[in-house]
């Protein structure tokens, strides 16, 4: 990483100070980390080499967010992201190399919230970050709703379905497509998983009811 990256005067501030585990076997990645999180105001607690002290890292600091590379020596991200996951759930950003692995699809239904390609820009990382942060309050949300962990990790589809009906039925970010789902789940003292499926089913028969009005 170049220095004159480091020194850069950019401040991508957020509103909430997390604590961050990092992983990566590149040491210069590790210190762009560190600097770079700090500036947007967080904190790196701990930094791993491997798949293998990742787990352990996390283990020992109980992180807020972890941000970790696919490749790295004697465990990868992925699975030491699964391995961490399992017994205690956190939010995940998964940095990767140009082309993805294909198992990479697999790992964001079940655990990762966010990925970045490299290289990538630091508003790039913020963005990241609040979008895997976003996606985990979602998922604690499916997982209040159901009382379980699978159930949960099965139903993030079909919410993230739902939003998308609603972000291209009413031009709604993803943000403010999951608070409607929220607000209409508290209306209608409803969980989410109903409220998402009513969504769909409402897009489907409209659509439906479309192609037969163009048929006639």
């Amino acid at each position: 990483m170049a220095q004159s990256e480091l020194d850069s005067p950019e401040n991508f501030s957020v509103t909430t100070s997390l604590r961050i585990v990092v992983a990566d076997d590149e040491p210069d990645m590790l210190d762009y980390f560190q600097v770079i999180l700090a500036k947007s105001g967080h904190r790196v607690v701990a930094v791993a080499e491997n798949g293998k002290q990742l787990v352990a890292q996390c283990c020992a600091s109980r992180p807020d967010l972890v941000i970790t590379d696919i490749r790295m020596p004697e465990q990868d991200g992925i699975d030491a992201v699964r391995e961490i996951c399992r017994d205690a759930p956190v939010p995940v950003v998964l940095v990767t190399g140009q082309t993805a692995p294909r198992h990479l699809e697999d790992a964001l239904r079940e655990t990762v919230l966010a990925y970045l390609a490299k290289p990538f820009r630091h508003d790039e990382l913020t963005s990241a970050i609040e979008r895997a942060m976003q996606r985990f309050e979602e998922f604690e949300a499916l997982l209040d709703a159901n009382g379980d962990r699978r159930g949960a990790v099965q139903n993030r589809k079909l919410l993230n379905d739902a939003k998308g009906v609603l972000m291209m039925r009413e031009r709604l970010s993803e943000t403010a497509a999951f608070q409607r789902l929220q607000t209409l789940a508290t209306d209608n003292s409803q969980d989410l998983r109903e409220v998402a499926q009513q969504v769909i089913a409402s897009q489907a028969s409209q659509s439906l009811e479309a192609q037969c009005n163009h048929t006639v």
